[in-house]
């Protein structure tokens, strides 16, 4: 493919002459402007190779022309040979730091001429191999994130399926609350790579069951208080169990597993935490978990209304729940309501 070398001057006769130049370089095609605003408009769409450019032209000088074609996205690194006059000393000063790279004396040698020229397109060449090593070099860091990313969703499924096979509670109901989780953390504003953790980590918010007697985790009846204080150690034995790892989901799990009982008010449990002492996305994930809990049908309950569900995490706001999560997981009720039908109980 062609090089692309961009002239400007106003003087009719140097295009010319440096055009003819450039073309006799191998693989060289000029282009060329006697208004700099013309050029600066053909760079808009076009990424030379280099650019040759007068410092005495009309209405835009060099010196603009190169401040403002490197504020143009891509043209940062354009190699740019300025043309000046031998005694412009102060003027080349002001050229490099607004990004010359080289200068061509008045009367241009054409030899000189040929030769800044051959060497400026060996740098722009060199600067474009780096640029696709640095292209290549981040898909396949890609390729292996997304490698390590879809073991770590192994992980995590396997783990749930694991809780599963003990705890009454279905899959449908993991998949429910943690998209409701993934909805409020974005009306809550965090970002989409939060809100992606959010959705991978939530599932394993009560894996500690795994560590649950069977004659408390399954018995069809409410529990006493004797077997809640023993229930309620399943947040703990989560933790335990994920915390620790390198990998983010398992440690936002950790968190998730640990702090998803606690309650604004400092009333909850494990830890009788308060407020926004309790992590985000445990706030989040409580919201989320109880209002598909009451809504679903269990062995020792029957099913709440939505609406009668909604109105519990209302009179909660403040005490048991994060008012500013209430308020978000409301705000999206049309959306909750879309994965609630998307995610039903399967007998």
């Amino acid at each position: 493919m062609a090089h692309q070398v961009l002239i400007i001057d106003d003087t009719e006769i140097n295009l010319i002459l440096f055009a003819a130049l450039v073309k006799k370089l191998e693989h060289c095609q000029p282009f060329t402007f006697a208004q700099a605003r013309d050029a600066l408009e053909w760079t808009r769409s076009n990424v030379p190779d280099l650019v040759i450019v007068d410092y005495m032209m009309p209405d835009i000088d060099g010196l603009e022309f190169i401040r403002l074609m490197r504020q143009i996205p891509g043209r940062e690194a354009v190699p740019v040979v300025m043309i000046t006059a031998n005694d412009q000393k102060q003027l080349r000063y002001r050229a490099l730091d607004l990004g010359a790279n080289d200068f061509l004396t008045k009367p241009v040698d054409k030899v000189e001429f040929l030769a800044r020229t051959r060497n400026m397109l060996v740098v722009s060449d060199a600067r474009k191999q780096l640029a696709d090593r640095a292209i290549w070099l981040a898909d396949e860091v890609r390729k292996a994130t997304a490698e390590i990313v879809e073991r770590e969703r192994e992980t995590v499924i396997r783990l749930c399926r694991a809780a599963e096979f003990r705890d009454p509670e279905t899959g449908a109901h993991i998949l429910r609350m943690a998209h409701y989780s993934q909805l409020i953390a974005r009306e809550l504003q965090l970002s989409t790579d939060q809100q992606d953790l959010l959705l991978e980590a939530a599932p394993l918010h009560d894996i500690g069951k795994v560590g649950i007697a069977d004659k408390i985790l399954l018995k069809p009846a409410r529990l006493d208080a004797e077997e809640f204080e023993v229930m309620k150690q399943h947040a703990m034995f989560g933790c335990e169990l994920l915390q620790g790892s390198a990998s983010r989901v398992l440690q936002a799990g950790a968190e998730i597993a640990r702090g998803h009982h606690e309650k604004f008010d400092g009333s909850g449990y494990p830890n009788g935490l308060k407020g926004a002492d309790i992590p985000l996305f445990s706030r989040i994930v409580a919201v989320a978990d109880v209002f598909d809990a009451l809504t679903s049908e269990r062995p020792y309950k029957q099913a709440w209304t939505v609406e009668a569900a909604a109105d519990f995490l209302k009179q909660g706001a403040g005490s048991h729940f994060d008012p500013a999560c209430v308020q978000a997981f409301l705000a999206v009720w049309d959306e909750a309501m879309a994965i609630r039908s998307r995610f039903k109980e399967v007998d």
